[in-house]
C-alpha cells in the first residue's frame, strides 16, 4: 500500500472496511514490513484518544501496545493480535491476496483468518468502548504484534524478554485461533483454544562414505535416508491423552448420536486410538495430533554435485510436542522409529505450561451460548503454536477466542 488511509474516527462501527484496510499493507513475513500497518492502527487510536507505546527491536517490525483504564477493581485483561501474514508465493488465488475484495459477503485476502481479521475484530471493539464511554472493571491492553509467523522474535517474544513491565498484573489474554464452529454428527460446537502443542525444532543427521557416484552403491547415505523418511511415514508416536483432550472428546461423545458417540470415546482408550484414526481417514487430522507428539520431515540438506555421493545428509524435522512433553521425549519415542545410528541435534524448544488455567472457559462459554443457544462450547488443545507461547512465560494463560458463526461447507480447522 503506497498510502495510508484517511482518518475515520467511525472506522469501529464498520469492522469489514477496517479489515479490507488492513489486508491491503503488504505484511508478508518474511520479511514482514509490518511498519506501516502499526502506523495505520496506530493512527486511528491516537485520533481516538489513546495514548500508544511503540516498542521495536528493529524500526521496520514494530510493535504497539495501548490501554483503556478500567476502575481497578479487577485485573487488567490482555487482547493481542498479529498483523504479518504468511507468503503467497506460488498459490492460486481465486481473488487478489493484498486487495481486500468482499464477493460474496466474504472478505478475501491473505490474512482475512490468520489474523487481520482478528485484529479487526479486536481494534474495531477497543475503538468502541472509548467512543462509547465505557470504563472496565479492568484495564483492558491491546497489544499489536510483529513477526509471529517466524517465531516472534521481533514481536511477542521481544516484547516479553525485553518489556515485560508492559504485562504486569495480568493473568489472562485473549489471543488467535478459536471460537470458530465445528460441525460433527449435525451438532455445531466451538472450540474455544486453552491449550497448544510446542515448537520441537531438531536436525536428524545421517552420515556414511561419500564417493564418486559413477561407482555404484547399495545400502549407502541415499538409501538410509529414504528408509528415514518411509518409517516416519509409516509410524505415529505413541498416544497421550491430555486433560484438554479429554474434555473436549468426552464432550462431543456426549452430544451427537451412536455411533460416532462410541468412536470418539474409543480415541480415548491408548489401544484404540490409532484404529479409530484410521477409520476416520483425513478428517481425523486435527485429532490424530491431539493425541500424539508428532513429526515432519520438512528439508533436506546434503549434496552439491550431481556426481557426487554426500558423505553427510540433514533432515530438518518439524516437530511439535503435546503441553508437559520435552525435547528428550521427543528422542526416546522417535528412537525404536529411526534407529539408533541417526544423531538427532535440537535446533528450537519452546516450551509451555503443563495445563491450562480455565478459570475463564466458563465466561467465554456464556458468550457464545448467549450468541448462539443451540451449540456447544469445547476447551481446544491447538496442534499448532502461536504467540501465547511466549506470553505464557509470564504467568498469562491465553484464550484463542476470535468467534466466528461459520458456515458448515466453510472449513476453516
Amino acid at each position: 500500500m503506497s498510502a495510508l488511509p484517511t482518518g475515520d474516527q467511525t472506522i469501529y462501527q464498520r469492522p469489514a472496511e477496517l479489515l479490507q484496510n488492513l489486508i491491503r499493507f503488504d505484511t508478508t513475513n518474511p520479511p514482514g514490513n509490518e511498519a506501516q500497518c502499526v502506523r495505520y492502527i496506530n493512527s486511528l487510536l491516537s485520533d481516538a484518544g489513546f495514548e500508544t507505546t511503540i516498542l521495536a527491536k528493529d524500526p521496520g517490525r514494530p510493535n504497539l501496545i495501548a490501554r483503556l483504564k478500567g476502575r481497578g477493581t479487577a485485573l487488567p485483561l490482555l487482547l493481542y493480535g498479529h498483523v504479518d501474514v504468511v507468503t503467497t508465493a506460488n498459490q492460486n488465488w481465486t481473488h487478489p491476496p493484498f486487495e481486500g475484495k468482499v464477493v460474496d459477503g466474504y472478505v478475501w485476502g491473505r490474512g482475512a483468518l490468520d489474523m487481520k481479521g482478528g485484529v479487526a475484530m479486536m481494534l474495531a471493539a477497543f475503538l468502541r468502548a472509548k467512543a462509547e464511554g465505557l470504563i472496565p472493571a479492568g484495564d483492558i491492553v491491546l497489544a499489536i504484534l510483529s513477526d509471529e509467523e517466524a517465531g516472534g522474535d521481533y514481536g511477542a517474544t521481544y516484547l516479553v524478554e525485553s518489556h515485560a513491565e508492559n504485562f504486569e498484573g495480568i493473568r489472562y489474554a485473549i489471543g488467535e485461533f478459536g471460537g470458530f464452529p465445528l460441525y460433527i454428527g449435525q451438532q455445531k460446537f466451538y472450540a474455544i483454544q486453552v491449550a497448544q502443542k510446542q515448537f520441537c525444532w531438531m536436525k536428524a543427521i545421517l552420515r556414511g562414505p561419500g564417493g564418486h557416484a559413477s561407482n555404484p552403491v547399495r545400502g549407502g547415505i541415499m538409501a538410509r535416508l529414504a528408509k528415514l523418511l518411509q518409517s516416519l511415514d509409516q509410524h505415529r508416536l505413541p498416544v497421550h491423552v491430555t486433560p484438554v483432550a479429554r474434555q473436549m472428546l468426552e464432550s462431543i461423545a456426549a452430544a451427537v448420536p451412536s455411533p460416532l458417540s462410541s468412536a470418539f470415546l474409543q480415541l480415548l482408550d491408548p489401544t484404540l486410538t490409532d484404529a479409530v484414526l484410521d477409520q476416520f481417514g483425513p478428517q481425523g487430522s486435527m485429532f490424530d495430533a491431539m493425541l500424539h507428539n508428532t513429526v515432519n520431515a520438512t528439508v533436506v540438506q546434503g549434496g552439491g554435485k550431481i556426481n557426487v555421493i554426500p558423505s553427510e545428509i540433514i533432515l530438518k524435522l518439524d516437530g511439535r510436542l503435546l503441553p508437559g512433553y520435552t525435547f528428550d521425549d521427543m528422542v526416546t519415542e522417535l528412537r525404536p522409529i529411526i534407529g539408533d545410528d541417526i544423531e538427532l541435534e535440537l535446533i528450537r524448544y519452546d516450551p509451555g505450561p503443563p495445563e491450562p488455567d480455565m478459570g475463564l472457559f466458563d465466561t467465554l462459554t456464556g458468550i457464545i451460548c448467549k450468541a448462539d443457544p443451540a451449540a456447544i462450547s469445547v476447551p481446544l488443545l491447538l496442534t499448532a503454536t502461536t504467540d501465547a507461547t511466549y506470553f505464557a512465560r509470564l504467568g498469562i494463560q491465553t484464550y484463542g477466542f476470535i468467534p466466528m458463526n461459520l458456515p458448515e461447507e466453510f472449513i476453516f480447522f
